[in-house]
């Protein structure tokens, strides 16, 4: 991805009041967008550069305007140029919860825990100004595992009956996600940034959220693509989250078959952002998202799931944790 500064940053910098400023590239994530700290003298503030037309950076303003409102801690919002992908943003710092635990792993159970009451508190709130949830966008999303993971291990697999599961398995939680809590999507280590605080969180990657179920943000950071997380503590973190819940055994089938759902499309990402993106360095999370698919498929409410893998990926495939790419 591109550091180059985009054209027209110095007048946007210059009318926020941020002229003669200097600019330092930052480092990319899985999308189009590119982040820059933005100094001048001992202050700072963030660019954030969400490129037109692969990127549109209404819905993150949105979102993290609601968020606001709501009492969360999204970055706040220095100034807008939203047509040209340009958004000035609050500048949390560099502490991320993934780079602090890397350092201080000691402190786990107490930054998991907070992470937990951040999210409580976020499914305390009505649910924001977004899309539903709903079975066609389930689909949608797992059928990327078909899509690009299956062809790049040359796999001839039932697209048909991969589908009917999920019918099968989804379909039960429908009613159980309304009306439903806001869905941040992308909640986990690497987008949570420790604010002087380990008990004060700040929150990122918010863009794509909508109203669905909510096991699925719980998900996201427990079932973590990007770090492990013991069993104990992810047990022991589902537990906080459910002390007072009317029916946890529920709440934790729902909770396997959105892991189930989630991981299968995140392998499906990760092949394709190697084959169609050229970022081949995703390819090395994949055989943890594996190990979490594969755990989440001995839950009893995946078995339609479960039984799909049995017949279309071969027993060596699921040994290796999908397999070896040559990237």
């Amino acid at each position: 991805m591109s550091s180059a500064v985009p054209a027209g940053i110095e007048p946007f910098l210059a009318s926020a009041g941020w002229a003669d400023a200097v600019i330092e590239p930052l480092p990319g994530d899985a999308s189009f967008r590119r982040y820059f700290r933005i100094r001048k003298g001992d202050s700072t503030t963030m660019l954030m550069y969400a490129p037109p037309p692969q990127e549109d950076p209404a819905p993150f303003l949105r979102a993290a305007r609601w968020l606001d409102d709501a009492g969360l801690r999204p970055p706040r919002i220095v100034a807008e140029q939203a047509a040209d992908g340009l958004v000035l943003l609050e500048d949390f710092g560099e502490v991320r919860m993934r780079d602090y635990l890397d350092s201080w792993p000691q402190d786990e159970p107490e930054v998991y825990a907070a992470a937990i009451d951040t999210l409580t508190a976020l499914h305390r709130v009505p649910p924001g100004p977004f899309t539903a949830y709903g079975l066609s966008e389930y689909q949608r999303e797992v059928k990327l595992f078909v899509d690009w993971f299956c062809p790049a291990r040359n796999l001839y697999v039932d697209g048909k009956g991969w589908a009917e599961a999920w019918d099968e398995v989804l379909t039960p939680l429908l009613g159980r996600q309304r009306p439903g809590v806001t869905v941040l999507r992308d909640y986990h280590a690497e987008n949570i940034m420790l604010l002087g605080s380990l008990h004060r969180q700040g929150l990122l990657d918010f863009q794509d959220a909508l109203v669905g179920h909510p096991a699925y943000d719980l998900v996201s950071l427990l079932q973590d693509a990007r770090r492990d997380v013991s069993e104990q503590l992810e047990a022991e973190m589902v537990a906080r989250y459910l002390r007072g819940h009317p029916d946890p055994e529920t709440f934790v089938a729902d909770y396997a078959r959105l892991g189930a759902q989630r991981n299968a499309k995140i392998v499906g990402i990760f092949v394709r952002l190697w084959k169609r993106d050229g970022k081949p360095r995703y390819l090395d999370l994949i055989p943890r998202v594996w190990a979490l698919l594969e755990r989440d498929l001995q839950h009893p409410a995946l078995a339609p799931v479960a039984r799909w893998f049995e017949a279309n990926i071969p027993a060596d495939v699921r040994a290796a944790g999908g397999g070896t790419f040559a990237a």
